[in-house]
C-alpha cells in the first residue's frame, strides 16, 4: 500500500507498469534494453473527493487520458528499477499535490501610506514633465 495522505492510500496492484525502450541518445544501451518505465494508473479505482478529482484532472493535463487513466513515462535512469521508482514517486507527488486545498485569496486594500506614496510619486513625475514645457513671455 502506498500512502498519499492520511486518508488516501493506493494499492500497488492498481499500478500497471510496463517497460519499453527509451528514446534519445544512449548508444547500445538504449537500442538493446527496455529500461523506460510506463506507469498507468486508473484514477477510478481510488475513491477521491470531487474537489481532489477536479484538481487532479487539471494538474495531470495531457498525462491523463479521456478514460481517466494517468500515464507517466519515466526514462531518466539507465535501470528499470530506478525508472520504476521514479514513475511511482512522480505519481505520488501528483496525487499529493492534488490533495492539498489551495488557500483562498482574501481581498486586501492598499494602506494609507502606500496611497500617499503613490500619489506623491505621480505628482513629482507630473512636475518634471510640466517643467519641460515652460515657455517665457519673451518667446
Amino acid at each position: 500500500m502506498l500512502r498519499i495522505t492520511r486518508d488516501i492510500t493506493i494499492d500497488e496492484k492498481d499500478l500497471d507498469i510496463a517497460f519499453v525502450r527509451a528514446s534519445g541518445p544512449g548508444g547500445q544501451n538504449v537500442n538493446k534494453l527496455s529500461t523506460a518505465a510506463q506507469l498507468r494508473f486508473d484514477v477510478s479505482r481510488v475513491p477521491l473527493a470531487p474537489d481532489i478529482m477536479e484538481r487532479l484532472i487539471s494538474l495531470a493535463g495531457q498525462r491523463m487520458t479521456k478514460d481517466g487513466v494517468i500515464v507517466i513515462h519515466a526514462q531518466r535512469y539507465r535501470t528499470q528499477e530506478r525508472n520504476r521508482a521514479d514513475a511511482i514517486d512522480r505519481l505520488l507527488e501528483l496525487l499529493r499535490e492534488a490533495a492539498v486545498r489551495p488557500k483562498p485569496r482574501r481581498a486586501t486594500r492598499p494602506t494609507l501610506g502606500s496611497r500617499i506614496r503613490r500619489l506623491d510619486g505621480k505628482k513629482r513625475r507630473s512636475d518634471v514633465k510640466a517643467k519641460r514645457n515652460t515657455r517665457s513671455f519673451d518667446e
